[in-house]
């Protein structure tokens, strides 16, 4: 068995939406990235601390000094994970008042062949239950919050755990949580088991089945995100390309559906003008690729310094400047640096009073985003609740 399934979980939203996808990207490498390594390193850290919460590890210490003595660990990720390991817990102790013999399984290896070729994925958190069957996934990453409905990489993993442990206890509904700590973001989603084996069996398996084999109709868009063909799959290109065709409009004529159909494209274009920027200068660097009419050279660089220790030592030793010439008074730290810095409670009482959160800019976004409209009743709503919780405190 490879180490990446073909049809994998992460993927599942890409794959279920362009069918034929997930087989062209097997002609690209996998590459990993710092963010994925921090994530690794989140994550088995979680592990670690949910082990020892829920059964005590003689070795902890030793354990966690390890993962400390990694370049990637820092004091956030020890707090994040903290938080993480405290949420999850919360959720195991409920479930234990519930269903005394109730189950917590960690780094669970779950085998999805009943409804995917050759599927596998491994589960963060799956805690078992009567009635209910518990799934969490610890998302390290803070570039946008991801959310658990309908959650394709969730349900995946959910019908994997329910197909392997679900014999053990009545369950009839499966509760779906993706946790971001770095975003203060927790998204829940709940269906039956009824809801999702219905899924499972009249949408998953016949689009996995495609998948597998290849087939189906290649469908641009969102789901091409994180597609490792993206830049260089044609129907992508295609998809893209159509916004060439309002280069010969005058835009003053151009209706209220050409301009939404221009905003509905034009992220996704940016994003696909800059992988295939990176899959060019990659093939040049790593393969020696010439391409028609562009060249290789040195790019431009900021001087920066080797020793910043040494330059202040010879500056004022030496060269006999004053201290407050050559260096930057001393600055407070970021909010959230100085949060976890002093203590939430001690940021609470002493700093929080000189903190304001202003209003957002303006930004247009798809309908479908779930954040209220701009000068909303939602809106207004939501600010009045606000207001009146701090005038209750």
């Amino acid at each position: 068995m490879s180490a990446h399934a073909i049809l994998s979980p992460s993927g599942a939203s890409r794959w279920l939406t362009c069918t034929p996808s997930a087989r062209l990207e097997q002609q690209f490498p996998n590459s990993s990235s710092a963010a994925a390594a921090e994530g690794t390193l989140a994550h088995a850290l979680g592990e670690l601390m949910i082990l020892h919460k829920h059964v005590g590890l003689g070795n902890y210490a030793e354990r966690l000094a390890e993962i400390q003595a990694h370049e990637l660990y820092n004091e956030d990720m020890h707090s994040h994970i903290e938080d993480y390991s405290n949420f999850v817990m919360e959720q195991y102790n409920t479930a234990k008042a519930h269903t005394k013999d109730a189950i917590l399984l960690l780094e669970q290896k779950l085998d999805l062949t009943a409804f995917i070729p050759e599927g596998f994925g491994t589960g963060d958190v799956v805690i078992i239950a009567d009635h209910t069957l518990d799934f969490t996934d610890l998302k390290y990453g803070k570039g946008v919050p991801v959310s658990a409905q309908e959650n394709k990489q969730m349900m995946l993993y959910a019908l994997g755990a329910l197909h392997e442990f679900g014999y053990m206890y009545d369950i009839r509904k499966v509760r779906m949580t993706i946790y971001q700590p770095r975003l203060d973001s927790i998204s829940t989603y709940e269906l039956t088991v009824e809801e999702l084996m219905d899924w499972a069996h009249n949408e998953l398996k016949p689009k996995a089945q495609l998948a597998f084999a290849g087939e189906g109709e290649y469908a641009p868009g969102d789901a091409c995100r994180f597609c490792r063909a993206k830049a260089v799959c044609r129907a992508h290109a295609d998809y893209n390309l159509q916004l060439a065709k309002y280069d010969f409009m005058d835009p003053q004529l151009l209706s209220d559906d050409e301009i939404a159909d221009i905003l509905t494209r034009a992220d996704n274009f940016t994003k696909w003008l800059s992988a295939v920027s990176e899959h060019a200068l990659a093939e040049a660097v790593n393969n020696g690729k010439r391409w028609p009419g562009y060249k290789l050279v040195e790019g431009r660089s900021n001087r920066a310094y080797t020793d910043t220790d040494a330059i202040l030592n010879v500056l004022t030793t030496k060269a006999g400047f004053d201290a407050s010439k050559v260096t930057e008074p001393l600055k407070l730290l970021p909010i959230t640096k100085l949060e976890k810095a002093i203590s939430k409670a001690a940021f609470e009482k002493h700093v929080n009073q000189f903190v304001v959160k202003p209003p957002g800019k303006p930004a247009l976004v798809p309908a479908s985003d779930k954040r209220p409209e701009y000068n909303s009743t939602e809106g207004a709503a939501l600010d009045f609740a606000s207001a009146l919780n701090e005038e209750l405190l």
